[in-house]
């Protein structure tokens, strides 16, 4: 009987270099949201995929950049934290963007915890070859990486080499999770996260970074079907009037979209329902970071 395996294989990189489409390629499903905006994700979201013997459990970690408020330390200590428990190292570096000023000091903050780490460049269909190649000759003169691949997280070219690379590197050991199981992350706060993925995604203004989203409610109904109700956390009255939208347009909009959405994660109707109250200075409420997993104090 082949032993199985299974290990944490940390994603790090700096904000908006497709950590979480890479997360979603690899897992085969949805399980962190993407947006174009970069601070998309907040706190730590694990993935977990079976691969032969292999139970390979992904870490998606917020992006590491220079952090001016609470919120942003507390997202890059639990990105930092993600990377120390991991088996594993996989830095993401966006092709089309190159060796940016975030993605220097993770290198440096590598460097000194002098693990090796898998180097994986994304987004490589936006990049002509000469420019790729002179990249990766410069991500080696780092002496931290043992390998280097060339992929599209948003097409899946290179994915699956990738895959295979990482599964090979797990140590043996029982698997830590149901087989069935693709996330960690409690039914109720992935539909907090879809729901605050719509604001991101529909509203351009700075909003989403001022908002927060709850799920308060969460009731089976006899039918199979689930009610949910989430507030929408905004920090000042006038943000209230962006998210309802010109007679409430918006705030149909975003429930529609969500709900859509998590009739197909959850495969069950969904009858979704938001409501918006301000809350000023929420991203300093210790209770909003619990209930991400984020250390208030960091």
């Amino acid at each position: 009987m082949t032993a199985t395996r299974a290990g944490f294989i940390a994603i790090l990189g700096a904000p908006n270099v497709g950590k979480s489409t890479l997360l979603n390629q690899l897992v085969g499903t949805k399980v962190s949201i993407v947006s174009p905006k970069v601070q998309t994700t907040r706190s730590r979201v694990l993935g977990i995929c079976i691969e032969g013997d292999a139970q390979v459990i992904f870490i998606d970690t917020p992006g590491i950049f220079k952090p001016r408020r609470r919120l942003d330390r507390a997202m890059v200590a639990a990105a930092w934290g993600g990377g120390a428990d991991a088996d594993d190292v996989l830095l993401l570096i966006d092709a089309s963007r190159g060796i940016d000023g975030n993605t220097k000091a993770i290198i440096e903050k590598l460097k000194k915890s002098e693990r090796t780490v898998t180097l994986a460049l994304n987004k490589v269909d936006l990049v002509k070859k000469p420019a790729l190649l002179k990249l990766a000759e410069e991500a080696n003169q780092a002496e931290i990486f043992s390998d280097i691949f060339m992929i599209s997280a948003e097409t899946g070219d290179g994915v699956a080499d990738l895959m295979a690379f990482l599964t090979a590197r797990v140590p043996e050991g029982p698997w830590l999770f149901p087989e069935d199981q693709i996330s960690d992350m409690p039914g109720r706060l992935t539909a907090a996260e879809i729901t605050r993925e719509q604001l991101y995604l529909q509203l351009y203004q700075e909003l989403p970074y001022s908002a927060a989203v709850e799920t308060e409610s969460w009731k089976e109904q006899d039918d199979g079907s689930v009610r949910i109700e989430q507030v929408i956390y905004v920090e000042r009255a006038s943000q209230k009037g962006i998210v309802l939208g010109k007679k409430g347009s918006r705030i149909k909009s975003l429930g529609e979209a969500a709900r859509k959405e998590l009739e197909e994660i959850f495969e069950r109707r969904v009858h979704l329902f938001l409501f918006i109250k301000v809350r000023e200075n929420w991203g300093d409420d210790p209770e909003r970071y619990r209930d991400l997993g984020l250390d208030y104090n960091a």
